[in-house]
């Protein structure tokens, strides 16, 4: 947002861009597009993102983040974007030495050669950085630009609030592939399944449970995830819930075809999750999408060790 900010003092039109993909979206992108009263476009980059995310030339950070890598792959389907919407050139809102990975000199650069031809512009860091086609020809004043580095935000803060800006979030956080818990699960996914977007987008959501038959249970934790695994359930996956004081909803998806076990494992994960706590057994309500709903009973069993 400061970063677009600059440039726009400078007379000069924005549009926003943001990407989406099962590890992130674009609705903040959207927010502050809304915010600086500037026109906004969503690409969706799934399956370039799997590309860079199976073999990161430049690594991972703490868990399965290429954000290099990542942001790499950002500026170059910008840089694609440019004729399509009349650009010029890209802005970003990296600062130089904020992010000690991600935003090193050397990843900067690494960063760069995605837009090519110098067209990657940083207003924020821009008086350190080497100068780029946007002020060598004159499109953008560089004097008017500054030269923020370190991990410090102070300098940012004080400026949003000069700006009048308000209602931006964290810059921490926003990608699943900064968190511990859904790396394991994604870890878990590829050597069973592989990433495939439909179950990468699964992934999100629920708890997960892997059966010995290599089938997969996936538990609602409230109903706004219960309302997400209905819509998201697909032929040939069965959906269990409680029959009479509905809780967890829970799907079993399985690449192959289905066993009398693996039902029964799915009804007792969803045993456990239910309302009635404790209970032996349960009448659940079983259904495949599409079809009509059969009440069956279920017992409890221990699945604590299937829980991925």
């Amino acid at each position: 947002m400061l970063a677009a900010r600059l440039i726009l003092d400078q007379g000069i039109e924005v549009t926003g861009v943001g990407f989406s993909s099962p590890f992130y979206g674009s609705r903040r992108g959207r927010r502050a597009a809304e915010s600086l009263g500037t026109p906004f476009v969503s690409r969706d980059i799934t399956r370039e993102m799997i590309e860079v995310l199976s073999n990161p030339a430049h690594g991972y950070g703490k868990h399965l983040n290429p954000c290099t890598d990542c942001h790499r792959l950002m500026v170059s389907t910008a840089a694609g974007m440019l004729e399509e919407l009349g650009a010029s050139f890209i802005v970003t809102g990296e600062v130089l030495g904020q992010r000690p990975k991600s935003q090193n000199r050397d990843a900067l650069n690494a960063v760069a050669k995605g837009a090519g031809r110098g067209l990657l512009l940083r207003p924020l860091s821009a008086r350190l950085l080497p100068e780029t086609v946007p002020e060598r020809e004159g499109w953008v004043d560089r004097s008017r630009l500054m030269g923020i580095s370190g991990r410090s935000r102070k300098v940012q803060l004080e400026l949003a609030e000069r700006y009048g800006l308000t209602g931006y979030q964290s810059p921490a956080g926003g990608c699943l592939l900064t968190e511990a818990g859904y790396c394991r699960k994604l870890k878990e996914l590829r050597e069973h399944e592989g990433w495939v977007p439909e179950e990468l987008n699964l992934l999100r959501f629920g708890r997960h449970f892997r059966l010995p038959s290599g089938g997969r249970v996936v538990s609602g934790r409230n109903r706004e995830e219960n309302e997400i695994l209905e819509k998201l359930a697909r032929e040939g996956d069965y959906l269990f819930q409680a029959a009479e004081r509905p809780g967890s909803l829970v799907l079993l998806r399985k690449p192959v075809e289905v066993t009398a076990r693996d039902r029964e494992l799915a009804a007792a994960v969803c045993l456990r999750y239910s309302k009635e706590k404790g209970v032996p057994r349960l009448a659940l309500a079983r259904w495949r999408p599409g079809e009509e709903k059969a009440i069956i009973e279920a017992g409890a069993e221990d699945i604590s060790g299937l829980m991925i």
